[in-house]
């Protein structure tokens, strides 16, 4: 697994939070907020499936992208709005990133993965927990981070 690429791609999309600016979606998609609510949600059940590996147990990983708006606007609610969860992301990332530097070989550890990116990627079969990392950096966080870029005002 690379750590580095999974470090350097919450760098990019923390930047972008810090950056702010952001304008209302279009009806139906995530505010900013929401987006980083999702994350940092998502970093949690990532983190907790990688301990899971990491210990040798067994662990089915279920994606977020259905979680509900009430139960991010709840979360956004409790960490005071984007600043604060700025800073749940800076933590959950960072323990995320420990985790999977910590990984090495068991990184070919099969995880039941249930994924859906929109129409481009839909997983429902076991995959390598590496694999799963990589398209998490490498399709889940640039999806997310477009999506605040395209919020940015101006």
């Amino acid at each position: 697994m690379e750590v580095d690429g999974l470090r350097r791609a919450y760098d990019e999309l923390l930047v972008e939070v810090d950056t702010g600016g952001f304008v209302d979606p279009p009806p139906g998609r995530w505010t900013a907020e929401q987006i980083v609510a999702h994350l940092v949600a998502n970093d949690t059940l990532m983190s907790e499936a990688t301990e899971a590996v990491l210990a040798g147990s067994p662990y089915a990983f279920y994606d977020l992208e259905s979680v509900h708006r009430p139960e991010l606007d709840a979360l956004v609610v409790e960490c005071g709005g984007l600043d604060g969860l700025a800073t749940l992301l800076r933590a959950t990332s960072l323990k995320l990133v420990a985790l999977v530097g910590r990984l090495g070989p068991v990184a070919d550890t099969p995880v039941e993965t249930h994924l859906r990116e929109g129409f481009d990627l839909v997983v429902d079969e076991p995959l390598p927990w590496g694999r799963v990392l990589d398209l998490h950096t490498r399709v889940h966080l640039p999806k997310h981070l477009a999506q605040l870029r395209m919020l940015r005002a101006g």
